[in-house]
Order: C-alpha cells, then sequence, then structure tokens
C-alpha cells in the first residue's frame, strides 16, 4: 500500500530499504503516555532540585529524600500504558526491521510494547524496579514501598546489606559501560539511525546519530520540535509521534 503523503512513503522506504534500523528514543514518545518530560516547564526538575549521585551515598537523608520523591511520583510510572508510538516501533521489531532500540527513557514501557529485551538498550537505566548499587541485586519497588510508608524505612539489600537505590542514572553517575558499549556497537553497524522524540541535547547519548552519520548511516529524525542535529539528517519529521509512525505500520 502506497501513501499519499510523500514525506511519509519517504520515511517508509528508508525503512524498508534499510539493511540493519536502530531506533534511538527520547522523552518525546513517553509523553504521549502521559509520562511528563522531566526537562520541560512543569517537569519533575523544575520542582525539585535534583539529588546528586554522591550526595545519595553520602547522606542518609537524601536517600531518604529521593525515595520520598520516588514514591510520590511514581504512580505515573506505575499506570502509564504504551502508545501508539511504542506498538509501532515493537512492531517494526517484530517484523525484523529493526536491530535494536537504544533510549534515554527509564519507564519500560518499550519491553511492555513488545520490543524484545535484548533488543532495548537503557542508556539512563529503568525507574520500574531497584537494584543494589554492590552486588546489583534486583529489588521490586512494592517491598521498597511498603516498609517504606510505614516509618520511611531506608532500604538496603538483604543480601550484602549495600545501598539499594533505583535502577537509573542519577546526576553524577557514571553512564553504564555495558549498555553504552552495546551502543556504540550497534551505532556504527547500523545503515539507518532513527531519531523519536529526542531533542538530541543529553550528552553522551546525543552522540550517537552523528556517530552513526559519520559513520554512513542515513539519518531520520522524528521530533515534535526541531533539534540542533536537523542540518545533518537525510529526513526530519516535525510531526506528532504515534500518529506518524501508527501510518508506517499500516503501509507495510
Amino acid at each position: 500500500m502506497t501513501s499519499t503523503d510523500p514525506t511519509i512513503q519517504r520515511l517508509s522506504d528508508m525503512l524498508n530499504g534499510a539493511r540493519k534500523v536502530v531506533i534511538f528514543t527520547g522523552a518525546g514518545v513517553s509523553t504521549e503516555s502521559g509520562i511528563p518530560d522531566f526537562r520541560s516547564p512543569g517537569g519533575i526538575w523544575t520542582k525539585y532540585k535534583p539529588i546528586e549521585f554522591q550526595e545519595f551515598l553520602e547522606s542518609e537523608e537524601k536517600r531518604r529524600e529521593s525515595w520520598r520523591r520516588k514514591f510520590k511520583t511514581d504512580e505515573v510510572f506505575r499506570t502509564a500504558k504504551p502508545n501508539d508510538g511504542h506498538k509501532a516501533i515493537a512492531q517494526f521489531s517484530k517484523n525484523g526491521l529493526v536491530s535494536s532500540v537504544i533510549t534515554q527513557n527509564i519507564d519500560g514501557l518499550h519491553q511492555l510494547s513488545g520490543v524484545p529485551d535484548h533488543q532495548v538498550i537503557e542508556l539512563h537505566g529503568n525507574a520500574t524496579y531497584a537494584a543494589c548499587l554492590s552486588c546489583r541485586k534486583r529489588v521490586a519497588l512494592d517491598i521498597i514501598r511498603e516498609l517504606f510508608e510505614v516509618d520511611e524505612q531506608i532500604p538496603t539489600c538483604d543480601s550484602c546489606g549495600g545501598i539499594i537505590k533505583t535502577a537509573t542514572i542519577s546526576f553524577g553517575q557514571s553512564m553504564p559501560e555495558a549498555e553504552m558499549l552495546r551502543a556504540e556497537e550497534e551505532t556504527r553497524a547500523c545503515d539507518l539511525f532513527m531519531v523519536v522524540g529526542s531533542s538530541l541535547v543529553v550528552y553522551p547519548a546525543a552522540g550517537f546519530p552523528v556517530m552513526a552519520k559519520r559513520n554512513g548511516a542515513k539519518l531520520l529524525i522524528l521530533n515534535r520540535d526541531p533539534t540542533d542535529l536537523d542540518g545533518i539528517a537525510d529526513l526530519v519529521l516535525n510531526r506528532e509521534i504515534g500518529a506518524t509512525l501508527a501510518k508506517i505500520t499500516s503501509i507495510k
């Protein structure tokens, strides 16, 4: 089926004509599921001063405050559902069009939409569970919440006694080495790098589109607003994400 919109048709042709596609997603994908962009006006970081990673490590009160904020704002993550954008990307994956999804998002909605875990590379971690900073044991948030709501008990690992933290990357915390390496490998191997819903202002993650382009891949950017990398892209679409990607899946 051919689209009557030439730009949509070109996007579809680029996807179908690529050998190895990497999709890079940012907050703009998840805002359509009701998850706010932390950096936008009214976002979480305009209401709270971020707690630096070193502060979290050194201060029990900072850890306690971090968990207070987590459970105060966690309802949006617990109730969010994948939108048309997530579902379209999952369909691309199912159809064999996409080799990996590199994401700056921490909501787990790509996995929930059907993208296999091994294809999702989370650069900033995941807010839907916690982990011990020492032994990396994974801990369910419901267990921590139940104890914290009684007397604001700060969780510690029952295996090694280490500090437990949500499995996200905080300000001042090093980027995850394994995920960054995988993202670089995938970026260098692709022939189409597709940015979806990212303003491309957060580095080092935003360096991957440039890396792909320099390595000979075509660059496609789908974002509601212009980005600083639009000038090097092969195709730019400033449109709503879910509605646009849903049209692509209907062209197959």
